[in-house]
This record gives C-alpha cells, structure tokens and sequence, in this order.
C-alpha cells in the first residue's frame, strides 16, 4: 500500500465500506476505524480512507477524498488493486462501466485523437481485441470525420464491437495490473 495522500480533494466513488476496520490491522477490533475504499471518477486512481465513527458513507455514494473533519474523512492513501478488499474488487467493474458511460464523450474522443506510441504501436492496440486491421479501419474512418459516440463508432467501424466495454476492460486491465506496460485512462504516478 503507498502512502501518498490527496492533497486535492478528488472525487470518488465508494467501493466498499469497511465498518470495523481492515481484518489485518493488528489493533484490538474496538479499536479500529472504519475504512472506505473508493475509485476517482477521473483517472481511477484506488484510495482507501479512514472514516471516523460517526461518517455516513455507503457503497456507491460519491465522496471527496480528502481529509475533512465535517464529511468525517481523517486519511486518505492511494492503494493498489491488491489492496482493495474482494467486495471493492467486484464492485469496482460495476462503477468503471458507469464512469465510462457518464464520460463517454471522454472515451469516444480516444478514439478520434489516439496517436501513435511508437513506430510499431499505436495508441488503439492498447484496447483489448484491437489489432492492426481494425486500427486501420478506425483511422480511415474517422478521416471521415469524428465520432460522436459509442453507437457511432460501432455503426461506422465494422468489426468494432461495443466500443464501451473495449474501454471498461482495458481500464480494468490497467487497474489490475495485467501485464501492462502502457497506460491510457488510469494514472501511474503518484
């Protein structure tokens, strides 16, 4: 787990909400504070924050990472995917799809402005299922003009299926860590 802190308060929603404390904090369970675990809605960044006893936070709730007295948030730490408790895992695809379609001009607008990497590798192969002939495709096609949706994509593209979830997965993908070497929507510095 790092232990970098936010220091600007970002937004966030609750993955899983740990009432009584991390089952490996070593403290006597009375003595434990409640932990949130949450994903920011922008670059999904995985936080985990200690709540103090009287903070009212759900599971899906959307919440400011940042220490504040009144929201009842103490610390904040930025975690890894192994950090994240198995109910915060499986939650966490759930509320990937649901950022994604709430920002979907975001995603769409990777597509219409995706660049080369290298002189082999493009910006677009980093979408799981996107090989050389379907890049090409989607670059041809938007010379024709840019995309402006999901559903525009899939219907000007042929062989694009559900755009969406090409996103979600690879967002997923770099969340977890899966052999990874280029990110394109989750942050790596903190």
């Amino acid at each position: 787990m790092s232990d970098t802190h936010s220091d600007d308060g970002t937004d966030a929603v609750v993955l899983d909400v740990l009432r009584h404390g991390r089952s490996d904090d070593d403290r006597a369970a009375f003595r434990r504070q409640q932990v949130g675990l949450a994903v920011a809605t922008d670059d999904f960044t995985l936080y985990e924050f200690v709540m103090s006893d009287g903070a009212d936070v759900s599971i899906g709730d959307r919440v400011r990472v940042d220490p504040d007295p009144e929201s009842g948030i103490e610390r904040v730490n930025v975690v890894d995917y192994e950090d994240l408790s198995a109910g915060a895992q499986s939650e966490l695809e759930y509320v990937v799809e649901e950022l994604v379609e709430e920002n979907e001009e975001r995603y769409v607008d990777f597509f219409n402005d995706a660049q080369p990497i290298s002189l082999r590798l493009h910006q677009l192969n980093l979408l799981p299922g996107i090989g050389d002939t379907l890049r090409d495709n989607i670059l041809d096609e938007r010379k024709r003009g840019p995309f402006k949706s999901f559903e525009d994509l899939e219907e000007r593209v042929s062989g694009l299926h559900d755009p969406k979830d090409t996103i979600v997965e690879r967002v997923l993908q770099e969340l977890r860590g899966e052999d990874v070497k280029y990110n394109a929507f989750v942050q790596t510095e903190r």
